[in-house]
């Protein structure tokens, strides 16, 4: 007994020697890991700034303009949809279309439906959009570039006097989720992310029974991007300069959590009666990417660059904890052959709410989903406004589903009725900082890393969403 007590007292001693070697966990008051001894140490230093807030962006209703004149940067892809969704929406002039693909411009033209817009075509060179921000006959920046120029070309467009809506994510860096934030509180200009998400059907409905109390208090939720991309990676004409590819093959983590994290944060009121506190992130290995660099590579060697050791690894799950003591799980995997999926789900004291990878489910209890007729009658009497208003002339117009347009619609009309927007600049920097987050907790072995408050403590009082169209809705649609 004495031999057995004497060897576990060795091996916990050698234990709490392992314990004591290991880099000391982060706390999100910010005791933890000096920056100096943690892999990407710069990340977890501006994750630990505090903000001062200068003007509360949240709730900020724009002076109204009957008339919204909008530029589109980046219509190579997503960009030219959008051209042909905004075309159809009462009160926008299409002033100008800007890509470093000059011909792409063209196309996008080619896709407006409604005459009356004659934009300014802008192609050839790198530095084209900056001439767009600076004219003065615009009103709405839209931008559908690569990542990499999200956050610059928002930043500049702020600047010159412009509202800005961004495609997902906002920004790739904390610094630069900071800025957006504090450009946007300073010259009072709307910076939104265009989370499509948040505009599904389904999303909607739970949103609003969330606010009619049917799942009661909210507990958990889930949200996830599985969705098999990679030969697009490959793929010179789908993605411009191989970027996404880049992307992909220098940072490990979540990248693109905003399409599950979204429509979770506008349910649990994220920046509006909750914030996010800290997170965890882990990554599996890179069984494909890497693979299937080292086979471009034998035939051309210009894929040198995307061989390397921090290729992002197939399967990213990260862990979320909020000022409420909420918890949120993200996963990302871009790769692997699975059915698309983007897990929406929300778990509350009296009920739960999943779709993806099967249909919208609803349940009130632990017995089982409810039936079609049950979940029929719920849509009935909890289908928000906003559906019944354009849910029908949505899926005619289209953008995956009819999510999109009911998004550029909404954004549009808060803009003319001089509303505040659904997603601000909060929203844009609070989802989006996920991403580089997540590569640091990676980095460190899955160690936890504070989620900043982008609002300087106003979400405490900040006002959530309104989803009720009891102002505006005023925007007429040209049908398709």
């Amino acid at each position: 007994m004495k031999r057995n007590r004497r060897a576990f007292l060795k091996l916990s001693g050698l234990a709490g020697i392992g314990l004591a070697a290991t880099p000391a966990m982060v706390s999100c008051s910010g005791a933890g890991t000096p920056e100096q001894e943690s892999a990407l140490g710069h990340i977890r230093k501006q994750a630990m700034q505090s903000h001062a807030q200068a003007f509360n962006m949240s709730g900020y209703a724009a002076p109204k303009m009957d008339r919204v004149r909008v530029a589109f940067i980046g219509v190579g892809n997503r960009g030219a949809a959008a051209v042909e969704r905004l075309s159809y929406i009462e009160g926008v002039s299409i002033v100008a279309l800007c890509d470093i693909r000059e011909e792409r411009t063209k196309v996008a033209e080619a896709r407006i439906k409604r005459p009356g817009h004659k934009p300014q075509l802008y192609g050839g060179k790198a530095e084209d959009w900056r001439q767009v921000c600076e004219r003065d006959d615009i009103d709405l920046v839209y931008i559908c570039t690569h990542w990499e120029l999200h956050a610059p070309i928002a930043l500049y467009a702020m600047e010159q006097g412009k509202h800005v809506a961004v495609e997902i994510p906002a920004a790739t860096t904390v610094e630069d989720c900071w800025k957006l934030v504090e450009t946007s509180e300073r010259t009072r200009r709307h910076c939104v992310i265009l989370e499509n998400c948040c505009y599904d059907f389904f999303e909607l409905l739970t949103l609003n029974l969330v606010r009619q109390g049917f799942f009661g208090e909210l507990i958990h939720g889930e949200g996830a991007y599985i969705h098999d991309i990679m030969d697009s990676f490959f793929d010179r004409e789908k993605r411009y300069d191989l970027w996404r590819l880049k992307e992909n093959t220098r940072r490990n983590g979540n990248l693109y959590p905003t399409h599950g994290l979204g429509p979770i944060c506008q349910a649990m009121d994220i920046n509006r009666g909750d914030c996010m506190d800290y997170m965890v992130s882990m990554a599996s290995n890179d069984f494909m990417i890497g693979a299937a660099a080292k086979e471009k590579l034998a035939e051309d060697p210009s894929y040198q660059p995307y061989i390397g050791d921090n290729i992002r690894g197939n399967m990213n799950t990260s862990i979320i904890r909020t000022k409420r003591g909420r918890t949120i799980m993200l996963q990302h995997d871009v790769t692997s052959p699975r059915p698309y999926s983007r897990i929406h789900l929300l778990s509350g004291t009296k009920g739960t709410a999943q779709k993806y990878p099967l249909p919208g489910r609803i349940s009130n209890s632990h017995t089982g989903w409810l039936d079609e007729a049950e979940v029929s009658a719920l849509e009935a009497q909890h289908t928000p406004p906003l559906v019944r208003k354009l849910g029908e002339l949505a899926r005619e117009i289209g953008g995956h589903g009819g999510m999109d347009f009911l998004m550029d619609w909404r954004l549009i009309d808060c803009l003319r009725n001089g509303l505040p927007v659904d997603m601000d600049v909060y929203d844009a920097a609070s989802w989006s900082v996920v991403s580089p987050l997540s590569e640091w907790s990676v980095a460190n072995g899955s160690q936890p890393i504070p989620v900043p408050d982008f609002t300087g403590g106003s979400w405490k009082t900040n006002q959530p969403v309104d989803i009720s169209l009891t102002a505006g809705g005023t925007t007429q649609v040209i049908s398709a």
